[in-house]
């Protein structure tokens, strides 16, 4: 059995396939990030689902892209705890911007691969390997134009009273912006970038409010300077996108793009399907 795993920050796809490339299964869990999760959590969400459990001993091969997998102490990380429950497997751990890869291009194809999801990442594929202009530092001091930089300054003008009056009052009645809930989950609790990203839904949902427009088109010109404007490239390549901030705020991303002489290529709200294709290929 081939377990194939794309996990963000949020949650992880998992789909089983046969030797032959056949579906067995999928199911999802809470996202399994090494750089906000401790060994127990991460064992117990993966020990909590009843297919992965089940199986575990029929895995040949997990192939796991990963938010927080950037660096060769989180891939060792992940790989550990991994060889431990999967006994019989052999283990693959890879960054997600290889799942990015792998589900938007063609074989051979040049490109800048973008995630915007929870978290934000930019890489230049040459067709073979990854150029990393950037070493993210995480939601705290990075993630331009990702869900939880949103969240983030949502809040932020929410308590410095920035927000027009009528998006405020209607953000007030959608979320509990008591400040001490707030403060704990973001100082207490697992996953502040997680929480933080769950306000970027009513970004999207208002998103025709002229603040929201404001918003968003700040943090997307944040991302290209401070990300695709670090490959030359990208004036004569296609600009992928994964993740769910690229895919609902596509239209807004293009005339951002379009502003700065970029060329939008492919769209992914989560690029699982497209890795499935990729490791069918290679089986």
């Amino acid at each position: 059995m081939i377990l194939i795993v794309d996990s963000g920050a949020t949650k992880a796809d998992w789909i089983a396939l046969d030797e032959t490339g056949e579906q067995l299964f999928t199911t999802q869990t809470l996202g399994l990030s090494p750089e906000v999760l401790t060994k127990e959590i991460i064992v117990e969400r993966i020990t909590n689902n009843f297919d992965i459990y089940k199986n575990r001993k029929m895995v040949t091969n997990l192939f796991f892209y990963g938010a927080g997998c950037g660096t060769e102490r989180m891939r060792n990380f992940m790989k550990d705890i991994f060889q431990e429950f999967f006994l019989n497997g052999e283990i693959s751990v890879k960054e997600d911007t290889y799942a990015a890869i792998y589900a938007t291009t063609k074989p051979g194809e040049k490109a800048v691969v973008c995630i915007l999801g929870t978290g934000s990442n930019c890489s230049y594929w040459d067709g073979d390997d990854i150029l990393q202009k950037v070493d993210s530092l995480g939601y705290i001091l990075m993630d331009d134009c990702s869900g939880n930089y949103f969240g983030r300054q949502l809040l932020r003008d929410y308590y410095y009273n920035k927000i027009p009056a009528d998006l405020a009052r209607l953000f007030s009645e959608n979320y509990d912006l008591d400040s001490d809930t707030i403060k704990n989950h973001l100082y207490k609790q697992p996953n502040p970038n997680t929480y933080l990203a769950t306000f970027a839904k009513f970004l999207i949902q208002n998103k025709e409010n002229d603040y929201a427009q404001r918003l968003i088109a700040k943090g997307m010109q944040l991302f290209v300077d401070n990300w695709i404007s670090q490959y030359e490239q990208a004036k004569d390549v296609p600009v992928h996108f994964v993740g769910s901030i690229s895919y609902y705020l596509k239209d807004e991303l293009k005339k951002v793009l379009e502003a700065n002489n970029l060329r939008m290529g492919n769209v992914l709200r989560r690029p699982i399907d497209g890795l499935v294709s990729y490791h069918r290929d290679n089986i």
